[in-house]
């Protein structure tokens, strides 16, 4: 007996096949083994029509991620875990970057652009309008560029590393990148018969048209497209800044609410006047001490001083008269950040000082959970929150002028200089790693988790996000001395500036949010014009307003 499983087909179930009407029995569990089987005869039909409704496109061609649509490599790299946790960011080597600035300019842009466009168009006239998944030109978002809590995750796909402390709680989602469904491209089963509409001798239906595409390939591809915001490569100016520290660990810039920048060179603060152009002398520390920090009050009328000797001094810009100086750090001061009336200063001697300088008293709290240095402090003035990053890698969250921290972060493998709060979203908190880590992380505050992580391939230096939009720039070091503008919340490279020959250690942006100053170890002061204007919050129209107050 011949068991071939050609011997017991499948009943087909696609039209067009006949067979005996006998019914099919396995000979294994027939009664009387003397009968002899034999091959059932199937006539197949010569052809197939293929239907293609209800298939999802973007599910059964998305098979995997494109390397090529993130300008980022994965976040795991070789040459890196060897290194210590702790280097001083001041000294160590160049060492050559892994990082591919990919598509950050705008001709890439409008490259991008075009390709989405062409995808629509050519789902559309191969697979119709009515497809599923063909009217978008929006690409798959990346899956490796970050970590992100997904509203549709299961409770099962998200994990909690239980070795973190609740400040630490990182979710690894599995998003998978395509659906899980049938992923054929063509299904066989009957067409549904169709019926002649009145549409079908309409003047405009589509068969009488004379243009090469159809109609929905002709609104897609006369819609007004997404124009890449043009950003200038050069600095439209460029100031000398002899003795500028190339320090990562100081801060010697920072732009005022009155529109003056003042600037830390050597042992001198200088106020440069942007409305003027003029350039003034507030002070002079002597021969034995220098400037480690400056920092203006919300109002831009007094700036802070932080010295090499652990001094923090106030000046009052319009006098250039030193009203007040406080003591308590024992080592430099190379952070200050404002909150009203509040300044908190860190230190090298690892302690962050609370100051209220209504009162008489020096401080009026210390800090001591930084292991190293100091050298990010950044105030959220609306929500009261104090970001700390220092030298032992760590990031910390404070609520207010509490004693214990709200949240501690320690996934990054470098010092945290670069610290910066959205003014977009409440609690959002990005922050930079320094050369051994090389990337930027993006925090929630309010559930302690991160959203996103972004290795840029070199030195993070300083971060800012727009007042105007919801962008992002950072400012880097070894070994691209670059300045990136990125698109919240994707993290794409809107725009790369380089010019500076040394590490782009300092950054400030404008009250008007448009301009940033960049400082590097170059000793030059290099002026961007970043950022669009703010949007007017008028409405579009007051005839009706007027004409309801002349009834009044």
């Amino acid at each position: 007996m011949d068991s071939s499983d050609d011997d017991f087909p499948t009943t087909p179930t696609h039209r067009g096949v006949s067979h005996n009407s006998e019914p099919l029995r396995n000979p294994l569990f027939q009664g009387s083994p003397s009968k002899k089987s034999r091959r059932r005869k199937i006539i197949y039909s010569d052809r197939y029509i293929p239907a293609r409704s209800g298939i999802n496109l973007q599910a059964a061609f998305t098979l995997g991620h494109d390397p090529t649509s993130s300008p980022f490599r994965s976040s795991t790299r070789v040459g890196v875990l060897d290194m210590p946790d702790t280097v001083d960011e001041s000294t160590v080597d160049a060492s050559t970057s892994e990082f591919e600035p990919g598509d950050n300019d705008n001709n890439s842009m409008k490259a991008r652009e075009a390709n989405r466009a062409f995808d629509a168009v050519l789902k559309t006239e191969l697979f119709g309008s009515n497809t599923t998944g063909t009217g978008s030109t929006q690409p798959t978002p990346p899956a490796s560029t970050h970590d992100s809590v997904s509203l549709h995750t299961s409770p099962e796909r998200a994990h909690t590393n239980s070795n973190n402390s609740p400040g630490q709680r990182t979710v690894n989602s599995f998003v998978p990148h395509t659906p899980r469904q049938n992923r054929n491209i063509f299904t066989y089963q009957s067409a549904s018969p169709s019926h002649r509409s009145a549409s079908s001798l309409a003047v405009d239906n589509e068969m009488y048209s004379l243009s090469p595409v159809g109609h929905d390939s002709e609104r897609i591809l006369l819609s007004p497209q997404h124009r890449p915001r043009a950003i200038s490569k050069v600095p439209y100016r460029v100031l000398d800044a002899p003795e500028l520290a190339d320090d990562f660990y100081l801060n010697l810039v920072d732009w005022g609410s009155q529109d003056i920048l003042g600037v830390g060179l050597g042992s001198c603060v200088y106020l440069w006047d942007a409305s003027t152009g003029s350039v003034n002398r507030l002070c002079d520390l002597g021969p034995s001490d220098s400037v480690t920090s400056v920092s203006w009050i919300g109002a831009g009328t007094h700036l802070a001083v932080g010295t090499n000797s652990g001094l923090v001094e106030i000046w009052d810009a319009s006098a250039c008269k030193c009203t007040r100086t406080m003591t308590g750090h024992t080592a430099r001061c190379s952070s200050l950040s404002w909150n009203r009336h509040i300044l908190t200063s860190g230190s090298r001697d690892r302690n962050i000082l609370h100051r209220d300088v209504r009162e008489p008293a020096h401080y009026m709290k210390r800090l001591e959970y930084h292991k190293q240095e100091v050298c990010g402090l950044k105030w959220n003035v609306d929500e009261d929150k104090l970001a700390s990053g220092g030298n032992d890698n760590k990031l910390f969250v404070w609520d207010g002028l509490e004693s214990r921290p709200l949240y501690q972060f320690t996934e990054h493998k470098a010092a945290v200089k670069a610290i910066a709060w959205s003014p977009h979203q409440r609690g959002l908190l990005a922050s930079g790693g320094g050369t051994a880590d090389r990337k930027i992380k993006i925090w929630n505050t309010i559930t302690g988790l991160k959203i996103h992580d972004v290795d840029t391939g070199s030195q993070v230096c300083n971060l800012a996000w727009s007042k105007t939009s919801n962008e992002l720039v950072s400012t880097h070091g070894y070994s691209r001395n670059q300045i990136v503008i990125w698109k919240y919340s994707t993290m794409q490279q809107m725009a790369s500036l380089t010019g500076h020959t040394y590490r782009v250690l300092y950054l400030a942006m404008s009250p008007d949010g448009q301009t940033i100053v960049t400082g590097a170890g170059d000793e030059t002061l290099r002026f961007w014009n970043v950022f669009e204007k703010a949007k007017s919050n008028n409405g579009p129209s007051s005839v009706l307003l007027d004409a309801f107050n002349q009834l009044r």
